[in-house]
């Protein structure tokens, strides 16, 4: 699988660009969400660095105090099926309510339907605690950055097949 790194040097427009564009793959409905996820994360987490994947099977913004895609702590995940909020670490997360969904070892993810799961108590509660056991905090000044990091060239297709 032909994979494009990290872009350096990359202006924050280009990146955007670049961003839209793997957005305008999926159907108008997850564009929407999509861009309305991230927009919630953008202002939980203002000063994260953004960091992009377009890959085989997602399609995934992760969100780092760092440059350093092992220390994001939360994602976006997005593919035909629809959208995901996934939880770095989320196997060691308190979660009486049972919303973590998974198995592995170390991710755990919620489905979203709607911008507004991110707005209930139960799921600020899951952020939070990810948010403690970071293992390095976010900037508490300065302006988040968008980095591509890979493009897979060779990708799942992005809308549900018709039936």
């Amino acid at each position: 699988m032909k994979t494009v790194a990290k872009t350096v040097g990359q202006s924050r427009a280009d990146a955007e660009k670049r961003l839209k564009g793997f957005i305008a793959k999926f159907e108008s409905k997850l564009q929407t969400l999509i861009r309305a996820v991230r927009k919630a994360l953008r202002k939980r987490f203002p000063t994260a660095y953004e960091l992009a994947y377009d890959n085989y099977n997602f399609f995934v913004i992760a969100y780092s105090p760092t440059e350093r895609p092992s220390d994001s702590i939360i994602s976006i995940a997005a593919g035909a099926s629809g959208v995901g909020l996934c939880f770095v670490r989320g196997a060691s997360l308190p979660d009486p309510h049972k919303l973590l969904l998974g198995s592995g070892h170390q991710t755990r993810f919620i489905r979203i339907e709607s911008v507004d799961v991110l707005s209930r108590r139960e799921v600020n509660a899951l952020v939070a605690a990810v948010v403690a056991q970071a293992k390095m905090p976010f900037r508490a000044t300065g302006r988040g950055r968008l980095i591509i990091r890979s493009v897979s060239a060779k990708q799942r297709p992005r809308r549900k097949s018709p039936k």
